[in-house]
């Protein structure tokens, strides 16, 4: 009799959650247009003015409030957007739709916080709608100092997500960031897709997509060509499934750098069917020389192929991009534990003669790396492909070319 007023009650739960769920993916959409609320699709006007940007935030105030799905749209045009948050929780569904160009101010001094477009809080977000994010970055990239000043103003990020669930961010463009394009900070189930981020090549600190603590997040179907990391993985990235982006210029899709608090971990990356073109590194693991006790685990990647990448395979536990710190450089330096990896089916051309590195720390090894059907080739002097390896625990199956150091 218990088990089956268990179970009636299970069956009333799963009916009810249903209807509602359905309810909520079904209800009516409702659109809040900026421009009904004052903003000006015109290049010369700057929607930065108080009423103007108040006209994309009451938009998003009414949506917000709302309790079914609310679609912010912004229609084609050109608007000047000075840095604006949109806040949850909300009532409902937000749908964020930019079919126009949205531009950033030139200018940094007009930046308070380190994010030109932000959302927090929200759960159920969808951005789309195929229209551009112009970060105007170049005349700020002269600013950019932190290299050598570790005093400096990061420089703002273009889109940034910070506590978002549950939510979809796709077809869409954004060009000449700032700092990083889409940045992910504790969010949870996210889906990017058949997004392009551009920069030039020589562009500082413009990663493509930045994920810092957060789960469950899923890239798929996107093109990065830019100045930093296509696809940066920091502390707390897990479960991060990554397909069919196409990387070039750029720094590679990278784990780290890791090591420079204690504890920090990363863990259960799948990077697989991607392409390489003209990058500085395809796939990539870095700690900070020195750096602190801290995990990087269960991480594969797969079904890759690099064209012209200076580093096609890469661990570096000496990672050390500035000058401060090259002097304390050294093998025992990193204490981030490297394991259970796997460079599976990678195939393709090297610009360096050392295609394969895998430089860990002599104080913890790394442990369980995999080379899996290696085939990279260099055309260049000095004869062809070389791996170098150095405290390194793993094995190496089926062809290895180069061949393999393991």
């Amino acid at each position: 009799m218990v088990t089956l007023a268990y179970g009636i009650f299970g069956l009333c739960f799963l009916v009810f959650f249903s209807i509602a769920n359905a309810k909520y993916y079904h209800s009516p959409l409702k659109y809040f247009n900026v421009k009904d609320y004052g903003a000006v699709d015109d290049d010369k006007r700057d929607n930065s003015e108080t009423f103007l940007l108040q006209a994309f935030l009451r938009a998003w105030y009414d949506g917000c409030r709302w309790g079914g799905r609310s679609v912010i749209y912004i229609p084609y045009g050109t608007y000047k957007l000075r840095e604006v948050s949109f806040e949850g929780p909300c009532n409902g569904m937000m749908i964020f739709v930019i079919k126009g160009v949205l531009k950033a101010p030139t200018h940094i001094s007009l930046f308070s916080t380190n994010t030109w477009i932000g959302f927090r809080y929200i759960d159920r977000l969808v951005v789309k709608g195929g229209g551009y994010l112009d970060g105007q970055g170049a005349v700020a990239w002269p600013y950019n100092d932190c290299s050598i000043n570790p005093k400096c103003m990061p420089l703002p990020v273009t889109m940034r997500f910070d506590f978002v669930t549950n939510s979809r961010i796709h077809h869409l463009r954004s060009i000449n960031s700032k700092n990083s394009h889409i940045n992910l900070f504790a969010c949870e189930n996210v889906n990017i897709s058949f997004v392009r981020l551009t920069a030039p090549d020589e562009s500082p600190n413009t990663d493509g997509i930045h994920i810092g603590l957060s789960t469950n997040i899923k890239i798929s179907r996107t093109v990065i060509q830019t100045g930093d990391d296509c696809i940066a993985m920091v502390t707390g990235s897990k479960n991060i499934d990554i397909s069919n982006v196409t990387c070039g210029p750029g720094h590679g899709i990278s784990i780290g750098s890791l090591g420079r608090t204690p504890g920090e971990v990363v863990t259960g990356i799948n990077v697989r069917n991607c392409t390489f073109i003209g990058s500085q590194n395809g796939a990539r693991i870095k700690t900070w020389a020195p750096s602190l006790s801290s995990v990087a685990s269960n991480i594969f990647f797969g079904d890759i192929y690099m064209e012209n990448v200076h580093n096609p395979i890469l661990i570096d536990q000496q990672y050390c991009p500035t000058p401060s710190c090259s002097d304390q450089l050294g093998q025992d330096n990193s204490k981030v534990q490297i394991s259970n990896v796997t460079f599976s089916n990678i195939w393709g051309t090297s610009s360096s003669k050392v295609a394969v590195t895998l430089k860990c720390s002599k104080l913890v090894p790394c442990k369980n790396v995999q080379l899996d059907n290696i085939n990279l080739k260099y055309h260049g002097r000095g004869g062809p492909a070389t791996s170098s390896c150095l405290n390194v625990i793993g094995d190496s199956y089926g062809r290895q070319s180069p061949p393999s150091c393991l």
